[in-house]
Formats: structure tokens, sequence, C-alpha cells
């Protein structure tokens, strides 16, 4: 064939046939990918061991603990959000054998005066001041919490049951801790849902995290626990067991439990105690008025923090949890991680969907050169693709609408090209910041701000 006899316009049908095959192939993959998620969790469902277990809050409330449960908060620049976080957090969870740790940072004084304030002469709570200059990373933060419970222990001669990781723009849920100090008698680690709230002024752009979240924690995470595979920590409303805790530092050679060159430590930590032999849950319950037992927060409202956020979470999780973990477990465990690790494929797949739409319509608006016909293979992999987006769009609403009404499930399909964008812009930064720490740059604490906390807020939600 003489290439030199091809027009611009057959180069461009050219490159537009290959890009199609190319995205529209593992769309596919996706797509089957999800679905044997989705039919998991309908053997689950009608089986009935994916509902949610019922939990009193108040027995909760009224009960004491079972042993000394310590909760962890690292906190930069968090002065607007840390103080009703913990006011709401010290009234909700009474329990006299708490102790909070709260790690603040010498130069960031407008948190730390927030949190002595919040604080009060609350007994329970212990401001841990980080001597090194902030931010450092959420995991070293961490690890000087850790080294304050350690010593806290050696001098009162009492030791913790188990730690709960929490973040400073949270709305913890009453009943939560009395449910995690039950649960963690049967685990090494336990992971409640969370539940990112409409943002009342970013209802695209904040309210995309409530159509995944829904999603992920309602069915992914479900599914992932009952196939026995490590089930990874969010951060927030996690508990791990205080003896594997002492474990950890001697796995990452003593530094501490927490990888501080990690930017997705909690995620890693999941697995990492899995990997060890530990029993990690996913723990739904629900209180009997149907209300989700779940941390609440408002998350990023804003494509710049969103962005920013994504970048973090697939750094960390697909680049480094493929450096770091590497694919070890059993077949249940390399699938999950295979899932963790799609991130950047996607949004690339994503990004040449987007580029075809914007060659089609040029291509429409410009020319009278024919578009090159379809194969009938070609036009059956369109068709599934279509029938995958409305299956897909189809769940994105049950869930999302099981927990915050049918309006926010029908605004849950109309985000997934808001979600979309943000994955691919996302996606392509993660890549630049890996490239950048493989030459030799040092990964940094690139905290998300927070401006609002939702304490004082109703729970919102009910359903099966």
């Amino acid at each position: 064939m003489e290439l030199s006899g091809i027009t611009a316009w057959q180069w461009l049908a050219l490159v537009q046939h290959e890009l199609l095959l190319f995205a529209a192939l593992f769309f596919l993959l996706g797509a089957a990918d999800e679905l044997c998620v989705d039919l998991a969790w309908l053997w689950l469902r009608l089986t009935g061991r994916a509902r949610a277990v019922r939990f009193d809050p108040a027995e909760a409330a009224a009960g004491e603990l079972e042993a000394r449960s310590a909760v962890f908060i690292p906190a930069w620049d968090e002065a607007q959000v840390i103080g009703p976080m913990l006011r709401h957090l010290l009234g909700a969870w009474r329990q006299r054998d708490l102790r909070v740790y709260l790690g603040c940072y010498a130069n960031d004084l407008a948190t730390l005066e927030a949190a002595s304030a919040a604080a009060g002469d609350d007994p329970r709570v212990r401001i841990v001041v980080v001597g090194a200059s902030g931010p450092t990373t959420k995991a070293d933060c961490l690890n000087r919490l850790y080294r304050a419970l350690e010593d806290d222990e050696h001098r009162q001669g009492q030791r913790a049951r188990l730690v709960i990781l929490h973040d400073a723009e949270d709305m913890v849920d009453p009943a939560a801790l009395a449910l995690l100090d039950r649960a963690i008698g049967g685990a090494d680690l336990v992971q409640l849902p969370v539940v990112p709230l409409p943002h009342p002024r970013s209802r695209w752009i904040g309210g995309h995290y409530v159509d995944e979240f829904a999603e992920q924690h309602g069915k992914a995470l479900v599914v992932r626990d009952a196939l026995g595979a490590g089930v990874p920590m969010a951060g927030v409303g996690c508990a791990i067991a205080r003896d594997m805790l002492d474990r950890l530092p001697g796995a990452r050679g003593g530094a501490g439990p927490f990888a501080a060159e990690c930017l997705t430590e909690d995620y890693e930590l999941g697995l990492v105690v899995a990997d060890m032999g530990g029993r990690t849950r996913f723990l739904r319950a629900r209180a009997p008025d149907g209300r989700l037992i779940a941390t609440r927060a408002y998350f990023p409202g804003t494509l710049v923090a969103a962005v920013r956020q994504k970048t973090r979470w697939i750094h960390g999780i697909a680049f480094q949890g493929w450096d770091r973990l590497g694919w070890r477990g059993h077949p249940a465990d390399l699938w999950m991680r295979l899932r963790d690790r799609r991130s950047p494929f996607t949004a690339l797949t994503l990004a040449i969907a987007y580029l075809l739409l914007a060659l089609f319509g040029l291509a429409w608006i410009a020319g009278p050169e024919p578009a090159a016909a379809l194969s009938p293979f070609m036009r059956a992999i369109l068709w599934l693709n279509l029938a995958s987006l409305v299956w897909r769009s189809l769940w994105r609403f049950g869930f999302t609408a099981r927990e915050h009404g049918p309006a926010e499930g029908l605004r849950a399909v109309l985000r997934i090209p808001v979600a979309n964008v943000i994955a691919i812009m996302a996606g392509r930064r993660a890549l630049a910041a890996y490239v950048r720490v493989l030459c030799g740059q040092q990964a940094v604490w690139d905290k998300t701000e927070h401006r609002f906390h939702p304490a004082g807020l109703a729970a919102h939600g009910a359903g099966a």
C-alpha cells in the first residue's frame, strides 16, 4: 500500500479506528471485571451475607470498653475543622477508657490553638507536638503518635487494646467506638464504611465522592471481605489490634508501624496485616433506625483539591503499591490488587475515549469525507460497551439512592462524566509525580484542605 497516497482524512480515520479498538476492548475488559463483582454481590445478597448487621447504639453508649482504646488523629493546617471534629468526638464517645492522640506541628499554631481550645480540660486528650517543621508525611505524624502511646503505656502500666485512625475532618458515629471494640476481638483489623456527605457548595465535584464511596463501600469491599482477600484501610473509621500494631515495626525494619515514605500508608497497612497472616474485616452495621454506622465527612469541593487528592491515591495505591507490595497472596488477593492498580490505565482509556469524541466531532464538522465502516466485530463490542454503561449507571444510581435518596441517585448518574474528567487529570499528575520520585525526589504530604465539618448534622441515609 502506498502510504504517500493516503489523505489527511484517511490518516485521521485510521487513527480513530485504532484508538477506538483499543479503548473499546479495554472498556469491555473493565466491564467484565465489574460484572464479576456485581454477580458476587448479588449472590451474597441472595444468601443474606451482604446485609448489614444490626447494632444498637443505645447499648453502645451505655457500656464501657473492654480495655483502653486509642484514637490517632494527624493534623496539619486543620484549624477550621479540628475544633468541631474534636468536640463532636468527645461528646459522641464518652467512654472513660478512650484516649485521643492528636498530632500537631510546632509551626502550625492555628491548629494547635484550635485543638487546645476544643480539648479543654478533658483528660482523655493528649496533644502531641511534632518537633519537625510540618508537614512531613501523614505516616510520620502517625508514627510519632504511636511512640507517644508507647510512652504512656510504659508510664501508666496500662496497655491499649486497639488503635483507631481518624482524620481532622471526620464526624464519628456515636456507636462506632463500641462496635469497633467488639469487632476487634475477632479480627486484627476492622474497617467501617466511609460516607461522604453531599457537599452544600459543590454538588458536582464534591458530590462525585458520594457516588464512588456508596458503591465501593456498599458492594466492592463487601465482596472483598467475603472472598477473604486483604481489606485495605481507608485511613478513617478503622481499628487495628494493638498486638498487631506492635508486630508491624519489625516488618518495616523498626522505623515504626506506619510507612513514612508511603503516600497511602493506610491502604498499605491493611494489606501488610493480611500478608502477615492477620485477619482483616470490612464491617457494615446499622442502627435500629436504619442509619449506617459509618464515618461521615465533606470531601473536597473544588476541582483542584479533588484532583490533588485523587493524584495522591493513584500514586500511592497503584504505583507505590505495585513497587512496595508486589503480587502475592491467593487468587482473590491478586484479583483485588489488580483492581486497585488499574486506575492509571483506566485514566488513559478514558482520555482516549474523550479524544475520540473530539475527533469524531471534528470530522463531522469539517469535511464530507465518509467515516470508515465499522466491522461487525467492532459494532458488537460497541453495543456491549453501551449496555455496560447503562448497567453501571443503574448500579451507581441504586447504591447512591440507598444511602442518600433518589434525587442524589439521579445526580450520581449525571456526575459520571465529572468523575471521569477528575480521574483523567489525576492519573496524568500521578504518573508525573511517580516519575519524579523515580528520579530521586522525596514524596511529601500533599494533603487536602478542609474547610467544612459536618458536626451537628443528622446522619444521612437509610436502607438495607
